[in-house]
């Protein structure tokens, strides 16, 4: 633009000393007063030769700024307007985008947040069925555990009362520990398990059985006695145990076989929810990963569209802008062509009347010596050109001025009111051009000033956009690293859960078979024992007979002895049923407790997970939000880098256009300065002023 001002500022210049030259002309023409030989006519002639051959030179030059200015108009005009559809077309897009992104954000928060509820009933419900398998684990174990007591027990009865009930021992006499013993046990399995004997017992059972609780003795006399109330039902006793026997036996039968069931039963259910858990687990990780890339690109898709909103608005003051500075392009161009033409006109017009053959002819006679008139006032008029001339020439020599130097010329051919007034407008010329270049050094330094504050700002803003980058980076890839760690424990913990309860599983199975296995033996050994001591530990009743009359028998048998070892058997079972029950009841605590570890390992390793799993997501939400920063801080550092590039593009515009200026600013005042007081005095001398006093003053 500084090019173009200062191309207008030459020709307006160049324009004005075309028209003192054609005034200058004229005023030759029509001047019969002159004191010119034919010499001087000629040169005239070769100085309008000259400015004709300047005049096209300069349209020339004008023509070729024209051209690269109308290239770049065309040019611009069309990039800016097609950047500006892009523009428009890229942020729709973008809008659209944003709304569908914002959408499924939306979507995968609801969709996480379903996800995780049910993650959480899934192991509530496991938690819950935990609770109730080992509760119906340990009502199994009591169950069991009392049944196998009732069952040894009623065996035990049995294998008394068959000794008593029938056979050739029928006849003798129940010891009456044993038969009080048959009792106690046989009211306690009553009173214990009422509910388990509902209808099984009919009345007269009942009746029997209560009967027999009251006088236990008379089921098991030889011979009724005054104290029995009725008659000895010692066989309905007997099958009374035994049904009771066949009841418990079958009821324990249908408990373990529901224990087995519902054992299946829970560990299907518990695998079942183990993987739902694992896949909603999976689902929610993935759909987190997922919900932060879309947040991610949701806040790149507000970055752009911002980004392309400032984009379009710079592309369309640009483009307003072009369209004004192009349309004043083309005015003046066409005025200046005008104008030139004009003046061209004008130079060949007065260029032809000086160079026609009448014209030649008539200076011939005009400035022949023999018909020149001296006068005092025609010396005066000369020496007054002569001394304004030569002041003309003197500062046009000094500067190289070919303007001043044809005014010189022509001033010295006479001394008009046109070159007055020609002289007049270069002067307000100059100093128009003067203050002209005073603002535009203003301006430039002004420019200078203010570029290399914003290009510091910026500076120091890349630099802090560069260190904020780093920091999100650094922070973005210690989050990732702790979600994966968390992640990896979260895994691990439900491998170790998963164990735990497969390890837990076989505890119990084998718990269950040491537990059956002892009670076996026990009840094997107690069987054993049984036998052993209704043999060796009831009295036997001798019945005193009377002696047959007659001679003795012969000697008989020897009296009966037990055998020596049967104290040691005895008692070496009674020591084994006793480590037995002590081992049964070493296994049935080991089992409470390994139970209640698993139940704490369980649970703590719960709350671990939902704390990491939690953990996860807050770590998860912070890194997206250090992404969205992330990407919003890049962009913010692309715009400042693009600012310094423009600040950098401006300032090196501002260096072509000032500085020139700015280097020869003093010399160039200095100089207009020098030729504004060279026309002045040159006016003055021809107005009458005495050069002599210029040249004291100079």
């Amino acid at each position: 633009m500084a090019a173009v001002l200062r191309l207008a500022k030459l020709a307006v210049f160049s324009t004005a000393c075309t028209h003192l030259g054609s005034a200058l002309s004229l005023d030759i023409q029509d001047s019969k007063d002159a004191d010119a030989k034919n010499r001087p006519v000629t040169k005239v002639i070769t100085l309008l030769k000259d400015m004709q051959k300047q005049l096209q030179k300069e349209a020339d030059e004008d023509e070729e700024i024209y051209d690269k200015m109308a290239c770049w108009c065309q040019t611009n005009d069309r990039e800016k307007t097609q950047a500006i559809k892009d523009a428009e077309v890229r942020i729709d897009g973008l809008t659209t985008k944003i709304e569908e992104l914002t959408a499924g954000s939306a979507r995968l928060n609801t969709e996480i947040k379903n996800l995780e509820k049910e993650v959480a009933e899934n192991q509530d419900s496991l938690d819950k069925a935990t609770a109730i398998r080992e509760k119906q684990l340990a009502e199994f174990n009591a169950e069991e555990k009392d049944l196998l007591q009732s069952i040894s027990a009623l065996k035990a009865a049995i294998t008394v009362l068959s000794k008593h009930h029938g056979g050739s021992t029928g006849f003798l006499q129940m010891p009456k520990t044993h038969m009080l013993g048959v009792a106690a046990m046989l009211q306690n399995e009553l009173s214990k398990h009422a509910s388990l004997l509902q209808g099984v017992l009919t009345p007269n059972e009942r009746r029997a059985a209560a009967a027999f609780l009251q006088a236990p003795g008379d089921y098991f006399d030889a011979a009724p006695t005054f104290k029995q109330s009725y008659a000895p039902q010692s066989g309905e006793i007997f099958g009374i145990l035994r049904q009771m026997l066949e009841t418990f036996e079958s009821n324990l039968s249908a408990s373990q076989k529901e224990e087995l069931a519902n054992q299946q039963a829970y560990g299907e259910l518990k695998a079942a929810k183990e993987d739902e858990i694992k896949a909603g687990q999976a689902q929610i990780d993935s759909k987190t990963g997922e919900l932060a890339d879309t947040d991610e690109k949701n806040a790149q898709a507000k970055v752009d569209v911002d980004d392309t909103k400032a984009s379009l608005s710079a592309d369309e003051q640009f483009l307003s802008m072009l369209k004004e500075k192009c349309s004043m392009a083309d005015k003046e161009w066409e005025e200046r062509q005008k104008t030139r033409q004009l003046e061209m006109e004008a130079v060949s017009q007065a260029l032809a009347v000086l160079s026609g053959d009448d014209a030649h002819d008539l200076f011939t006679r005009t400035f022949n010596p023999s018909f020149l008139q001296s006068s005092s006032s025609s010396d005066a008029s000369k020496d007054f050109r002569a001394s304004a001339s030569q002041v003309l020439a003197a500062v046009a020599a000094k500067y190289s001025n070919p303007k001043l130097g044809a005014l010189a010329y022509q001033v010295k051919l006479d001394a008009f009111t046109r070159v007055k007034k020609a002289i007049d407008d270069m002067v307000a010329q100059l100093l128009k051009e003067k203050d002209d270049e005073i603002k535009h050094k203003d301006f430039c330094t002004d420019e200078f000033h203010q570029n290399q504050l914003q290009t510091e700002k910026k500076d120091r803003e890349e630099q802090d956009l560069t260190a904020t980058i780093e920091d999100l980076s650094m922070k973005i890839e210690g989050l990732a690293k702790a979600i994966e760690e968390l992640k990896g424990e979260i895994a691990e913990m439900q491998v170790q859960l998963k164990r735990a309860g497969e390890d837990r599983e076989l505890q119990n199975k084998e718990f269950q078979s040491t537990v059956a296995d002892q009670r076996e033996t026990q009840k094997l050994l107690t069987s054993a024992l049984q036998f052993l001591k209704d043999f060796y530990h009831k009295k036997t009743a001798f019945i005193q007979k009377q002696e047959p009359v007659g001679p003795p028998p012969p000697a008989g048998f020897e009296t009966y002895k037990n055998n020596a070892g049967s104290g040691g058997v005895i008692q070496l079972i009674q020591q084994i049923i006793s480590d037995a029950k002590a081992m049964e009841a070493e296994a049935i605590r080991s089992e409470e407790d390994a139970q209640k570890a698993y139940e704490d390992f369980v649970k703590d390793t719960n709350a671990s997970i939902e704390a990491k799993s939690k953990d996860i997501v807050e770590k998860s939400e912070v890194k997206a939000r250090a992404e969205g920063e992330l990407v919003e801080t890049k962009e913010a550092k692309e715009a400042v880098i693009l600012e310094l590039e423009q600040l950098s593009n401006y300032n090196a515009q501002l260096h072509q256009s000032c500085d020139f200026v700015l280097k020869n600013f003093d010399l160039r005042q200095t100089a207009r300065d020098e030729e504004v007081e060279a026309l002045r005095q040159a006016k003055a001398i021809l107005s009458g002023a005495k050069f002599e006093e210029f040249l004291q003053k100079a």
